[in-house]
């Protein structure tokens, strides 16, 4: 069966937000299809009618001649034309040899304080007119453009450095039916290379196999969003399975049609077509530029976008001079204070013309020599008085500064990950939970409401074993890629699936590793782990649970990705009897929206919801909903048709979407609570009091936010509250899943448990 992975940024909490894309001069090369997302990649699907298409930019594999032909030419000058696709050598230097002299004072005079005294240089070299000697404008106005050119050759050559080793780094391509060594800068768009664990990517590159089951590849992305959680990328189960060796991999010849190069890193979109098959592609298929490779021992991939062409480089732009408003402030102030200079200049003038014919021209002991009238004297007087009040421009004018705001990502720069216990009924003294009955449990998760784990235990109640099996079901959380070998190698030896369960009976506690594209949805899955609902495995299409010490095995159907427009995140199963099922989660404000009538516990967990946001903690709600065959299919159909779509794919999935995810069943909600680092408070209240505005981007709700700031800051008796001096709100930083929220009269009505979030690399 066929599915949608999960987007790249991997985050299925209801508030994060896609990634924004610069504002540079690349802009205006995106079209709309770079708004489409890309689509299911696993499964093979009869060609696709000639309809029009969004997706211009074609690539073929093992193919450079192709990339030369006419058709994909372009005019540079006149009638000079060049490939449209770039080589994969990058410059983001800004002067050479000949052009660093000119570019720079040019860039330089820009400023019109610089230009200001360039003009007063002019006038002191006239004899007639100077009043002071030449040098004592020209030596601080050398020194002034000086020390900048140093400075900005200083920051150039390391550019250069930078760039002629990026440019010359080594990786293996595909040449002549064998892998060899070649540089970065001579590598091309529709080249199989070959790349190896901590290697950098090369270029943007379509994943094509690797050393790990289902062709997964993990991949550090920091260079391009500062995560430092590792996300993992899949190839296509057809590549995968027939294109592992080297003549498999020379003989790879399909063509790629995707959207044109754009600057957007959290889209892709395009089709593979390979043997009269057409396959979908997204964003999870692809290395990016300026990625590692990690907890990978090796992996091909196919050159989509090289060098300029990448995302990294489009969203990096041409390298400016870095012009403030700061500048813009004083190149008014200049031109405001030169004006006043004239005037009082004109005036002075004016006064030394009447001056002169009144007295001067009559005193014989001011005689000078020259024959000139009191106009004309007049007319010297001016820029002579230009030049005498010169001091009114300092030229040290652009050297101090005013800063006013301060701009901060929702990132853990301002969070930190932490573990309390949050008391939502009164009991007696509580006593950490024992997990020593769980031998997967991760000792690091403390718990302290006994109660609930006993009822969990005790299988009594439907919905809460439903809530958990949620928890470990819908996710796009990876087992590291340790443990997916070890229990692959023991699940195809003598024994099958009995080697695999002694396998998993032997490990220690804490031994599976996961791997979170974002430490919430980490958070998650580690606490069902921790209530006996394991995550152990997944393919492309299945994924393996241990319940309550059963292992389950469920086929996965669809996969309905998370996106900051949807704000929630489905999956649809088949479980081991026949039944289907779908899991969602997500914001309250849309899964609200598509609950059934006959659903249960709207009241008593929207009042739970409200308490959680004035608590500042962020919520997500979990529901359900079973699936008929005959309906399935019909919406399989569908979702397929959408899924090759060439026009509006994004708007045919959605509907796909809107279609399946309706007339759910609430199960109940979890909860986030975000966190400090040590020091934060203290660091804003300090900015504040020197009125500074703090601005920090988030997706979190009004009263979380609010909720947050005063909570923190009244803890430490700070006086600093959010208004127009403090716009801010806190990152994700935990998972709080609260015991449960109790009616004397009613059974519990479960919500969630408390763990903390693992960190990159770190046990979950």
């Amino acid at each position: 069966m066929s599915r949608r992975r999960a987007e790249s940024q991997g985050s299925v909490g209801p508030d994060d937000e896609a990634m924004p894309y610069s504002d540079d001069e690349t802009d205006d090369e995106l079209d709309d299809s770079s708004e489409g997302e890309a689509e299911e990649p696993d499964m093979p699907h009869p060609p696709v009618d000639m309809r029009p298409s969004e997706m211009g930019w074609k690539v073929k594999a093992n193919d450079r001649p192709y990339h030369q032909l006419p058709e994909f030419q372009k005019k540079v000058f006149l009638c000079i034309k060049k490939s449209r696709y770039s080589g994969n050598a990058i410059k983001t230097y800004k002067y050479n040899v000949l052009t660093f002299l000119p570019l720079n004072l040019y860039e330089q005079f820009k400023r019109a304080a610089n230009l200001y005294f360039l003009a007063l240089l002019i006038l002191q070299i006239i004899p007639d007119i100077s009043t002071l000697p030449w040098y004592t404008t020209l030596v601080p106005l050398v020194v002034v453009l000086g020390v900048t050119a140093i400075k900005d050759l200083v920051d150039d050559l390391a550019r250069h450095r930078m760039d002629k080793e990026i440019n010359n780094r080594k990786s293996e391509v595909l040449l002549d039916g064998r892998f060899q060594e070649s540089k970065w800068m001579n590598i091309q768009v529709g080249d199989v290379v070959r790349l190896k664990k901590n290697d950098f990517i090369p270029a943007d590159i379509l994943l094509l196999s690797s050393s790990n089951p289902n062709s997964l590849c993990y991949v550090e992305t920091a260079e391009l969003d500062g995560e430092t959680n590792l996300k993992f990328k899949m190839g296509l189960r057809a590549t995968d399975e027939r294109l592992q060796t080297e003549r498999q991999l020379a003989e790879f010849g399909a063509l790629i049609e995707c959207e044109e190069p754009n600057n957007r890193l959290d889209k892709f979109m395009g089709t593979m077509l390979w043997d009269s098959e057409r396959y979908p592609l997204e964003l999870d298929n692809m290395l990016l530029r300026g990625c590692k490779i990690r907890n990978t021992e090796w992996c091909h991939g196919l050159v989509i976008y090289a060098g300029a062409d990448t995302k990294i480089m489009r969203n990096g732009g041409k390298t400016r001079f870095k012009r403030t408003k700061i500048d813009e402030l004083m190149n008014y102030m200049v031109y405001t204070i030169f004006a006043l200079l004239i005037l009082v200049a004109a005036g002075l003038a004016i006064g030394h013309s009447f001056w002169y014919a009144e007295i001067g021209s009559k005193a014989w002991y001011l005689f000078d020599n020259k024959n000139h009238n009191s106009d004309y004297r007049g007319f010297l007087s001016f820029w002579g008085y230009i030049i005498v009040l010169n001091t009114m421009v300092p030229i040290s004018l652009y050297v101090r500064g005013t800063l006013s705001h301060t701009l901060c990502h929702k990132s853990a720069a301002l969070s930190h990950l932490v573990c309390p216990v949050f008391p939502q009924v009164i009991r007696p003294p509580p006593r950490p939970v024992d997990w020593s009955w769980n031998r997967h449990a991760d000792n690091k998760f403390q718990f302290m409401d006994n109660y609930l784990v006993a009822h969990v235990r005790s299988k009594k109640d439907k919905d809460a074993t439903e809530f958990f099996k949620l928890l470990a079901l819908c996710h796009t959380v990876m087992v590291d890629d340790k443990d997916v070998v070890c229990k692959l190698m023991c699940s195809r030896g003598k024994g099958g699936k009995s080697a695999l369960r002694t396998l998993c009976s032997m490990c220690p506690a804490g031994q599976l590793l996961y791997q979170a594209a974002s430490p919430d949805e980490g958070a998650l899955v580690t606490a069902a782990r921790n209530f006996g609902f394991v995550f152990l495995s997944r393919t492309q299409d299945s994924i393996t649970i241990m319940e309550m010490g059963q292992e389950m095995t469920y086929e996965m159907l669809a996969l309905l990705d998370f996106n900051s427009d949807r704000k929630r995140m489905s999956i649809i199963l088949k479980f081991p009897d026949g039944r289907i099922r779908l899991y969602c989660k997500g914001a309250d404000t849309v899964v609200y929206e598509r609950l059934s009538p006959n659903s249960k516990y709207r009241d008593s967990t929207q009042n739970a919801l409200d308490i959680f946001a004035n608590e500042t903690l962020r919520t997500l709600c979990l529901c359900y909903k079973d699936i008929s065959a005959s309906e399935y299919e019909a919406w399989s159909r569908m979702h397929k048709e959408a899924q090759v779509a060439m026009v509006d794919r994004d708007g045919a999935l959605d509907r796909a979407y809107e279609k399946i995810e309706s007339n759910l069943m609430l199960i109940g909600a979890t909860a986030i609570e975000d966190k400090l680092q040590d020091g934060v408070p203290e660091t804003i209240a300090k900015l504040a009091k020197a009125d500074i505005k703090i601005w920090v981007l988030t997706g979190d709700k009004k009263g979380a936010v609010e909720g947050s700031v005063s909570i923190n800051h009244g803890y430490l008796g700070l006086f600093v509250h959010p208004g127009p001096s403090l716009v801010i709100s806190w990152p994700i930083s935990m998972m709080v899943m609260e015991s449960c929220v109790r009616d004397r009269n009613t059974k519990p009505k479960f919500l969630a448990a408390v763990t903390r979030a693992p960190s990159s690399g770190e046990a979950a």
